[in-house]
């Protein structure tokens, strides 16, 4: 083997690893309202996490990935940690599907079928339907298939690289000395480990594994410690990811851990005493492509066998190393390792964007309550709610802001922009729930009476944000179009009415029966109470633009009132529910 050989491997490698991770991101960008949906459905049962976790990591070809994403939902409270477990124990059986795809690699027949499934007989075929995908398609989801096939072909290309830079060791007394020092299970063990480690994918070392093993130099006996070696190396990329992360973060990422080195220990031992008492004749021989894909899917599903049982007891033991404090653990709002898959951290912006909603709406029902009845603990939950909506709003608008400047579909990237529109009119609505409130203190504080007629304009006037507000919340929670379409008639009522009581006011002023500084508060409370609904028409716009696949919110409103038949219906139906005698 000389320094183009080195060079070659070298370069291999490069393709192989490049082509994993293009054909892995594309396949979580295709994947993600799957993903999204297989997270919905998970529970305490460990069946289902089991299955979620295979279904995952079989998806996006990475356990590593996977495990790092369940620290990331455990560290913003979207997981528990005995859902964790079971995710994490059905991704160490999801990685092993990389291997065998790897193993079509080694098929060898004079069959002209059996031929055409080596990947060097289909990748080029694979190859060249993806660059036309990608360069000429306008369809985002063809693209994402043509990522896909150029990623796996890239994959195989480079493993094919490898298996021929290595070929030449076959004749080189070192390297068949090197393996069967590593027949030493302890010394494969850590072999495996490191490597694995090292470039942080328990699929890729094993890939390379494969590669080496097309030599012929690389036998059972050896390859076999080298595996379980390579399950303990890649609970490194899930250890630094928990590093600064809650209690339960750190636990899920060693509950990965001890998963796999007890795993290791229990069948290291197991075949240590196979091999010193049977000496079965299998270790001796050449490992293939194919025997490596087999003994890493035993080795994990076997793993996964005797420890799902006993899921309770590592629990246990992750609380036993890290203990729970006194002092309750602030779960953070949003994870920023949760940006390297895109369709999750968008669904954790919206479960946080929902919560600003709901902080939104509540604030703006308490302040129209305080305008009524005023109270010191009323008015404290007010401004609380217009705290938590800032810090919700500054930490959502940042977080989709970084989201955005990763490769993310058409979809995820359309509903980002959507949750940037919305969090800011919600945020804004609270503010003007704090102007309310300010207006209901003045009023306190300056003993200013509102006359009768003024005291039973403004109930009409809130009853109708009150309702137009609800309408926009049930709107954005539950995608709901019909409530939606509602919210701009009445959006227009609210306007109309506006206008109303403020000539109504000036009439009253030019009788004397109210004062010019109770006009003021007047004009004020109008001014808020318009432009919550203002909002809330924003709001709905952006759900119905959503559904219409459509972010032209101006367009879409003037369409509605100049066309419609049930806008005009419904703003004639809101027209008289808020009517002034």
């Amino acid at each position: 083997m000389d320094i183009f050989d080195v060079l070659a491997l070298i370069g291999g490698l490069c393709l192989f690893l490049f082509g994993m991770n293009l054909m892995g991101d594309a396949l979580e960008r295709s994947a993600g309202n799957k993903l999204r949906s297989l997270l919905e459905k998970l529970t305490t049962n460990k069946a289902a996490g089991l299955l979620t976790g295979l279904a995952v990591t079989g998806v996006i070809q990475s356990s590593s990935a996977t495990t790092v994403m369940v620290v990331g939902f455990v560290n913003s409270g979207l997981m528990t940690l005995k859902q964790a477990i079971n995710v994490i124990m059905g991704a160490n059986i999801g990685t092993t599907v990389t291997a065998w795809l790897l193993s079509l690699g080694g098929i060898e027949s004079d069959n002209l079928f059996i031929q055409l499934l080596k990947p060097t007989s289909f990748t080029p075929v694979l190859a060249l339907i993806g660059i036309g995908l990608h360069m000429f398609s306008k369809s985002d989801k063809k693209k994402e298939i043509g990522t896909i096939f150029l990623g796996f072909a890239t994959l195989m290309f480079g493993m094919d690289a490898m298996s021929d830079a290595v070929s030449g060791l076959r004749d080189v007394p070192q390297f068949q000395e090197l393996f069967i020092m590593f027949k030493n299970p302890i010394l494969g063990v850590i072999a495996g480990a490191i490597l694995t480690g090292i470039i942080q994918s328990s699929s890729a070392s094993v890939g390379i594994l494969q590669a080496l093993a097309s030599t012929g130099q690389v036998s059972f006996g050896a390859a076999v410690p080298i595996i379980m070696g390579q399950n303990i190396g890649t609970c490194v990329t899930a250890l630094l990811s928990s590093v600064g992360t809650s209690k339960n973060a750190r636990r899920a990422a060693f509950v990965h851990l001890f998963f796999n080195i007890i795993g290791t220990v229990i069948l290291l031992t197991v075949f240590s005493i196979v091999s010193a008492v049977l000496q079965p004749v299998i270790l001796n021989e050449s490992a293939t492509y194919m025997g490596i894909a087999v003994c890493h899917s035993i080795f994990n599903i076997t793993c996964t066998a005797i420890l799902l049982p006993m899921s309770g007891l590592l629990e246990k033991l992750v609380y036993k190393l890290v203990p729970e404090d006194r002092k309750e653990e602030e779960t953070p709002l949003l994870d920023e390792r949760l940006l390297v898959t895109p369709p999750i951290a968008l669904e954790q912006c919206a479960h946080r964007a929902a919560d600003l909603a709901n902080f939104a709406a509540d604030g703006l029902s308490n302040s129209l309550k305080i305008l009524s009845a005023y109270t010191p603990e009323l008015a404290a939950s007010i401004r609380e709610n217009e705290e938590k909506s800032d810090q919700y709003e500054d930490l959502l608008s940042t977080y989709l802001v970084k989201l955005s400047s990763h490769q993310i579909s058409v979809s995820d990237s359309e509903e980002a922009a959507k949750l940037l529109k919305i969090i800011g009119d919600f945020e804004r609505i609270s503010d003007h729930s704090v102007n309310i409130l300010a207006s209901a203190e003045e009023m306190r504080e300056k003993n200013i009476q509102l006359t009768p007629a003024a005291v039973k304009e403004l109930s009409v006037m809130c009853a109708a944000v009150q309702e137009v507000t609800n309408l926009a919340l049930t709107a954005f929670l539950h995608n709901d179009l019909a409530a939606a379409a509602k919210v701009e008639p009445l959006e227009e009522v609210i306007d109309k009415l506006r206008e109303k009581l403020r000539s109504r006011h000036i009439q009253r002023l030019q009788q004397g029966d109210c004062s010019i500084i109770a006009g003021f508060i007047w004009s004020d409370l109008l001014t808020n109470l318009e432009r919550t609904a203002d909002h809330c028409s924003n709001i709905a716009g952006c759900v119905i633009d959503m559904a219409d696949e459509n972010l032209n919110l101006h367009e879409s409103l003037r369409e509605m009132r100049d066309s419609n038949e049930d806008f005009k219906k419904s703003y004639q139906v809101y027209r008289e529910k808020y009517s002034i005698v």
